[in-house]
């Protein structure tokens, strides 16, 4: 594969391995060559080799399975971004549990019957110039705003919010503050922005105050960062982390443009924060409603300064126009209406119980995390592989961690979907989680934790 190759930069090396796989000379699920075999094969530095596996990687064309090595992908899924294929899980196609989606339950949705009934049935607008968001909307949504919004619109969910901002401030070769373990669409999205991805590691309160003064001496143009029910450790930020966060923005050369991402809104069990308070004119605050209300509804609200989200209203005319007034109708009627504001209401409290159930049932195999908020919990794993292939073997599927990390190298974990997991199947779903992590019977101290091993106590 590597004979007489030329051109021996990243470019070269992928092209090399791109070739080979068209060639049939490799075949879907062969393992590639060690970044330091092929390093000291071509006689290049192991960092020029990793860089040809990420360019691979971005195209789909391998996939990383973080210690395991990096292999040769089955037939792509071409309309998902590489991370995105790899958070589709790993398991059997039909387990017994199905943990590794990061959804909420549909049981635990509201209702939307009675809203549909009172939508208008004629899918009708007066003219393509109304105003994108509801005037009774608007009025609901900044009432319950966390701090005093000057502009708010409505978008087809949170990830349309943030990559609506994200290429209104984010030119290439900028770079772009993550959290990691993160959210792996946002990876994906800032190279495909031709950024660079700047990873900051968080702990039990929230993004690490010295790890972001860090990433912010490269210059960052923009922070995206996830305050509560954090995807994938479940962390939400405390008021006083918050606090310190603000004051590092602060103190930066240049203060960057923040986007939060509040995903979990409804159904998060900790107090909403937003670092508005100490940066109003340089934060975007993005809520979605797909966690609490329904994934297919498409819709979020965000608020920012008129000078970032006049233009972003202004461009999405030129596209989509606005998001359907329809769904804006039935999103009004379920944040007003008695009825799914307890149904919403219900599920947090459901979401909160069954993480606890899962937390003590693990305690009880020697297994110690804090119970983490939202739906998701991240649990340390010896061996990230061997632990995925454990599970199927249960009809167990969980999302590898190694997917939520920026770069690899991260300590071994795997996602596991607690919100999906009824109270009564906690017990026997833990003892294999445990035996698949390989802390059975071997206490872990849940405390923050250590440099580079960000989550590990989430």
């Amino acid at each position: 594969m590597f004979s007489d190759l030329a051109d021996r930069s990243p470019r070269g090396i992928a092209g090399a391995v791109s070739r080979a796989i068209r060639a049939g000379e490799l075949v879907s699920g062969d393992r590639l060559p060690t970044v330091r075999d092929v390093a000291a094969e071509l006689g290049v530095s192991p960092a020029t080799v990793s860089a040809a596996w990420q360019a691979l990687r971005r195209t789909g064309l391998v996939t990383s399975r973080g210690r395991a090595g990096t292999f040769v992908s089955g037939e792509p899924v071409r309309w998902l971004s590489p991370r995105q294929r790899d958070l589709m899980g790993s398991g059997p196609d039909h387990p017994r549990f199905d943990l590794s989606r990061g959804t909420p339950d549909p049981d635990l949705l509201p209702a939307l019957g009675p809203a549909l009934q009172r939508v208008s049935a004629r899918a009708g607008t007066l003219t393509y110039q109304e105003q994108p968001v509801l005037p009774a909307l608007r009025d609901v949504l900044v009432a319950a705003w966390p701090y005093d919004a000057p502009s708010l619109t409505v978008v087809d969910g949170a990830t349309d919010a943030i990559a609506r901002v994200l290429e209104q401030v984010v030119g290439y070769g900028d770079r772009v503050v993550l959290e990691s373990p993160g959210f792996p669409p946002f990876y994906d999205l800032v190279e495909a922005l031709g950024a660079e991805v700047v990873p900051v590691e968080l702990d039990g309160e929230g993004i690490r105050p010295a790890s972001l003064r860090a990433a912010l001496a490269r210059k960052p143009v923009a922070v995206v960062l996830q305050p509560r029910a954090h995807n994938p450790t479940g962390v939400s930020t405390t008021a006083a982390r918050a606090e310190a966060i603000a004051r590092v923005l602060k103190r930066a050369a240049t203060t960057p443009w923040v986007v939060e991402d509040d995903h979990c809104a409804g159904i998060s069990g900790a107090p909403v924060v937003t670092l508005a308070e100490w940066l109003p004119g340089h934060v975007v605050h993005v809520r979605s409603y797909s966690k609490s209300h329904g994934p297919d509804l498409r819709i979020a609200a965000m608020s920012g300064p008129p000078a970032l989200l006049d233009p972003l209203v202004a461009r999405r005319m030129l596209g989509p126009g606005w998001t359907s007034r329809m769904v804006q109708t039935i999103l009004l009627d379920l944040l007003t209406s008695s009825t799914p504001l307890d149904e919403v209401g219900e599920a947090r409290r459901q979401y909160f119980a069954r993480q606890r159930t899962l937390v003590d049932a693990l305690a009880a195999h020697g297994v110690t995390v804090p119970q983490p908020d939202g739906i998701n919990l991240w649990l340390p794993v010896r061996d990230e592989r061997a632990a995925v292939t454990h599970l199927a073997a249960a009809g167990i599927r969980v999302t590898a961690g190694s997917v939520f990390q920026a770069q690899p190298g991260g300590a071994p974990h795997v996602r596991v979907t607690a919100g999906a997991l009824h109270p009564e199947d906690a017990p026997g779903v833990a003892a294999a989680l445990a035996e698949a992590a390989g802390w059975e019977r071997r206490p872990t101290v849940a405390t923050r934790p250590p440099t580079g091993a960000a989550g590990r106590s989430s």
